[in-house]
């Protein structure tokens, strides 16, 4: 299987988008903020879709395992990708594809950043809907449960659950990820 290719601002960035929308349950919405596009192959045929963006600004369950004050969080958000769209193509049926090619993407994930932004990542995260899946690959991939989301997302003015809640993983980038998040920038 070829490596995964970095596809925003390609030609295959269409293509990336429209297997997106047709083929995942969420389908394709624009990300803001810095983000990337992967694509893996197998020869010349897509397998997989990877799609990272910036971080949610608070996430609770993160926020008290990186153990970060509201401050730090502010200069140092920009450290974390977060997982937004992940999908194997429906006509692909490999057995332990998802795990091996989430392990094998994370560990390309901050130089394809840095490449792109200029910067590092040094903690990637996912929200899993638990009443859809229990998150198998990126547990078998060694990313950690966090916890669960409070159900009310990013524009919240309610103080209440407005979707369902979220499990929230993340895998740590690199062995001192929490030094790094943690000092001021």
């Amino acid at each position: 299987m070829a490596p995964s290719e970095q596809v925003r601002r390609t030609a295959e960035e269409a293509r990336f988008n429209s297997l997106l929308q047709a083929h995942h349950y969420l389908g394709y919405s624009q990300p803001v903020g810095e983000h990337l596009k992967f694509m893996v192959y197998a020869g010349t045929r897509p397998v997989a879709l990877f799609a990272w963006s910036s971080a949610p600004r608070h996430l609770g369950p993160r926020d008290r395992f990186i153990g970060w004050s509201p401050t730090l969080r502010r200069q140092n958000i920009g450290a974390i990708a977060h997982n937004t769209r992940y999908l194997i193509l429906p006509w692909v049926q490999v057995e332990h594809l998802a795990s091996h090619l989430l392990g094998r993407m994370t560990r390309e994930l901050s130089p394809a950043w840095s490449q792109v932004y200029g910067h590092p990542v040094y903690l990637a995260e996912t929200f899993i809907d638990p009443t859809r899946y229990w998150g198998t690959c990126y547990r078998a991939a060694n990313w950690l449960d966090l916890g669960q989301t409070q159900g009310r997302g990013k524009d919240d003015l309610t103080h209440r659950p407005n979707r369902s809640l979220k499990n929230v993983l993340a895998l740590p980038l690199c062995p001192d990820f929490r030094e790094r998040l943690l000092h001021p920038a």
